[in-house]
C-alpha cells in the first residue's frame, strides 16, 4: 500500500481494479434487450390489476377538446393541475389503472416507501394543507395522496380510469390529435401531453422457462394478496408454509424481502448486483415543526435538495440525510479547498466517494453475521452507478434462519426457471412462488415502453423521428410532433426527487399550452434551429458523463452497460435542475415564446421568437 492508502485506510489502486472486475463480469452482450417484452404470453404480469373492478364497463366516447393527458400518476396530475391553474379545463386524464397514482397504485409491494424524504417527494403540500404522517412516506399514504391531488383540483370528472391507450396520430385536416383507446374512444384532443412517467411498465428478465413454472409468480408492481394474504404492512398469513423466490435486488427487493421474511416458511434472493443499503432513520412529522414552516417552504426545501445533488454550495443543508451525505462524498470541496484543475477534482471525489463506499461495506460487516452473505452484499462500484438505497432492516434480515441469498452474479443471472423453481450455480432452488422484484422498462426502446407508437405530421413515427436519439427543445417538445408534450427524463434536468422535476416540467408546459390558446394557436412546435441547437447542448453535457458511465456496472442508469445505447439518464441538462428551471423561468418572461412556431388554422405564422432558445 502506498502513502495515499496509509492516510485513506483503503487502497485506490486496489479498489478501482475491483471495481473493474466486478462491473466486467456482470457485462452482457445482449444489454437492455435481455429483458422480455411484457406483452403477449407475458402480458399477465402487466395488464392484470388486481385492485380494480373487473366487471368494470362504459359507453365508449367521442368529443373534442383541448387536451389529453396519458396517465394519472404524478407527472399527469401534474399537469392537470397546472392547467386548471392556468384556467385550461377542457381536458381528460387517461390512465390504464382504476384510480389515480401510476406507480403508487400499482406499487404496493409490503414495505414500499418513497427514498426522498416526504417534504419534499409529496407534491402540492402547501396547496393542499397536508402533513406527511412520516419523513419517508408508505405507498398507503403516497396513493392516498394522489388521490387527495385528484379530489382537490376535481379531476375525477375528467378522468378515464381503466382504460388504455391504442393510438395516438396526428390529423392535419383537423389540426388535432385522434387518441383512441381500447374501450373504443376517439378523443380529438388539441394538444396531448404524455404524462406516463419513467416506471410505467414493469420489466421481466428473459430466463428461459418462465412460462414452465407450475407455482404461483407474479411482478412486485402488480402484487398479488389475494394468494399472500396481508398489506403493504406484512401480515401475509398465506405465505405461512411457503417457500419464496425474490428475483432482483434493487429498491424493491430492498424493502419487501424483510417483510416476506416475516411470515414466509422461507425466502430465495436470488441478487446479480447487491445495492447500496446507506441509512434510512425514518421517524414520525414532528406537527410543531412542520405548522412552523412560512409560505414557500416547500419549494425552498426541493431547491435546497437539488443544489445539493448538484454539488453546489448551501449555507444550510435543509434536508440533512443519507441522500445529502451522498452528495457531500461526490462532490468537490468549494472555497479555498477547492481542486485547481479537472484531474485534482476527479480525484477528490473519486476518493471521497470511495470512503464513502467503504462505509457502506463495514456497514455490511457490522451487521450480517455469515462471512459469505456478507461478502456477497458487498457493492463494488461508483455511489452513483446505481440509485443507492436507504434501509434499517434489509440486512438484518440476512440473520433470519429463513432467508438464503443467492449470488448469480458469476452466470450473469438466474440460469433459468422449472416447473418447480429456479436454476442457479446449476442448483434448483424448490419454491412454491417467485416474486419478479425487477422494476420497470426505463431503459428500453421507446415504443416499448409506451407499448404504443405515436403518429406525427405525415405519417411519421416518434420512434422512427428519434431513432437517431432525442430531438427536441427543453426535452419537451420535437418538430413534427404539434401541441405534443413529454414529461419525464429526457433532454431536460433529471433529478433524484422526481416529483419535483414533474412539477417544474408541468408549469412549464402548461404555461406553453395556455399561452398557445391564448394567441389562438392552432399549432405550436418548436423550430429547427432551435431544437438543433438545444440538441447541441445536450450532446456537449453527455459526453462530458461517458467515461463515467462506461466505468459503472451495469444497471438502467448507463443503458445495462452501453451508455451509448440511448439511456435517457444522463443525456441531460448536467448543470442540474435549479439551473434548468432558471432558463425556463427567463424563457417566459421574455413572453417571446423563442424557438417555437405557432401557427393559425390556415397555416398562417402567428408569432414566431428568436430562432433559438438554448441558453
Amino acid at each position: 500500500m502506498g502513502a495515499d492508502s496509509t492516510e485513506l485506510g483503503f487502497d485506490p489502486d486496489a479498489l478501482r481494479d475491483r471495481y473493474r472486475s466486478e462491473r466486467d463480469k456482470r457485462v452482457r452482450t445482449d444489454g437492455s434487450t435481455q429483458y422480455l417484452e411484457v406483452a403477449g404470453e407475458y402480458a399477465r404480469f402487466a395488464e392484470h390489476d388486481p385492485y380494480a373492478d373487473p366487471t368494470f364497463t362504459r359507453a365508449p366516447i367521442s368529443e373534442d377538446l383541448d387536451l389529453a393527458i396519458i396517465g394519472g400518476g404524478f407527472s399527469g396530475l401534474l399537469a392537470a393541475a397546472r392547467l386548471r391553474e392556468q384556467g385550461v379545463d377542457s381536458f381528460r386524464v387517461i390512465e390504464a389503472g382504476g384510480d389515480f397514482g401510476g406507480t403508487w397504485y400499482w406499487n404496493r409491494y409490503p414495505g414500499a416507501q418513497c427514498d426522498t424524504e416526504s417534504y419534499c417527494y409529496l407534491p402540492l403540500l402547501e396547496e393542499l394543507g397536508y402533513m406527511p404522517r412520516e419523513r419517508y412516506s408508505y405507498a398507503d399514504e403516497i396513493f392516498e395522496h394522489s388521490q387527495r391531488i385528484g379530489r382537490h383540483y376535481d379531476l375525477y370528472s375528467s378522468a378515464l380510469f381503466q382504460t388504455r391507450v391504442g393510438s395516438i396520430e396526428w390529423d392535419d385536416t383537423i389540426d388535432r390529435w385522434h387518441v383512441r383507446t381500447q374501450r373504443g374512444d376517439d378523443l380529438r384532443a388539441r394538444f396531448v401531453i404524455m404524462a406516463l412517467g419513467p416506471m410505467s411498465r414493469p420489466k421481466l428478465p428473459g430466463i428461459p422457462g418462465i412460462g414452465e413454472f407450475e407455482g404461483h409468480s407474479f411482478h412486485s408492481s402488480r402484487w398479488d394478496y389475494g394468494y399472500t394474504g396481508g398489506d403493504t404492512t406484512g401480515g401475509m398469513t398465506g405465505l405461512a408454509d411457503q417457500r419464496v423466490a425474490v428475483i432482483g435486488s434493487g429498491a424493491t427487493a430492498i424493502q419487501c424481502v424483510p417483510r416476506v421474511a416475516r411470515d414466509a416458511q422461507h425466502v430465495y434472493l436470488f441478487q446479480r448486483t447487491p445495492s447500496t443499503v446507506w441509512l434510512r432513520r425514518n421517524r414520525p412529522t414532528d406537527p410543531e415543526w412542520f405548522s412552523s414552516q412560512r409560505p414557500g417552504w416547500q419549494r425552498e426545501r426541493r431547491e435546497n435538495f437539488a443544489a445539493q445533488a448538484a454539488g453546489e454550495m448551501v449555507e444550510d443543508d435543509l434536508i440533512d440525510d443519507s441522500w445529502t451525505e451522498v452528495f457531500r462524498a461526490i462532490s468537490a470541496p468549494k472555497g479555498e479547498h477547492r481542486p485547481r484543475t479537472k484531474e485534482e477534482r476527479d480525484r477528490v471525489v473519486e476518493l471521497s466517494d470511495m470512503a464513502l463506499m467503504e462505509q457502506i461495506r463495514r456497514r455490511v460487516d457490522d451487521v450480517v453475521r455469515d462471512p459469505a452473505t456478507r461478502e456477497a452484499l458487498k457493492p463494488y462500484y461508483r455511489v452513483m452507478c446505481k440509485r443507492p438505497t436507504f434501509n434499517d432492516e434489509f440486512l438484518e434480515c440476512f440473520n433470519r434462519p429463513n432467508v438464503t441469498l443467492v449470488d448469480v452474479s458469476e452466470s450473469q443471472g438466474v440460469e433459468r426457471i422449472t416447473p418447480r423453481g429456479v436454476v442457479a450455480g446449476g442448483v434448483e432452488y424448490e419454491v412454491d412462488c417467485i416474486v419478479y422484484a425487477s422494476g420497470f422498462e426505463m431503459s428500453s426502446s421507446l415504443r416499448r415502453r409506451l407499448g404504443l407508437d405515436i403518429v406525427g405530421r405525415d405519417g411519421e413515427t416518434l420512434s422512427d423521428h428519434w431513432s437517431g436519439g432525442l430531438r427536441t427543445l427543453h426535452g419537451f417538445m420535437t418538430r413534427g410532433f404539434p401541441n405534443w408534450f413529454w414529461i419525464g427524463v429526457s433532454q431536460n434536468a433529471f433529478s433524484l426527487n422526481m416529483t419535483s422535476m414533474f412539477d417544474d416540467q408541468a408549469r412549464h408546459i402548461a404555461y406553453v399550452v395556455a399561452e398557445s390558446l391564448r394567441r389562438g394557436a392552432a399549432t405550436v412546435e418548436p423550430t429547427e434551429a432551435a431544437q438543433d441547437d438545444w440538441v447541441s447542448v445536450i450532446n456537449g453535457f453527455y459526453v462530458g458523463g461517458r467515461s463515467f458511465l462506461e466505468a459503472c456496472t451495469p444497471g438502467y442508469y448507463n443503458n445495462e452497460g452501453s451508455p451509448l445505447g440511448g439511456s435517457g439518464f444522463f443525456g441531460a441538462y448536467t448543470p442540474g435542475i435549479n439551473a434548468f428551471n432558471r432558463l425556463l423561468e427567463q424563457w417566459r418572461a421574455d413572453g417571446a415564446m423563442a424557438g417555437l412556431e405557432l401557427r393559425d388554422g390556415d397555416g398562417a405564422e402567428l408569432a414566431e421568437g428568436s430562432s433559438t432558445a438554448a441558453t
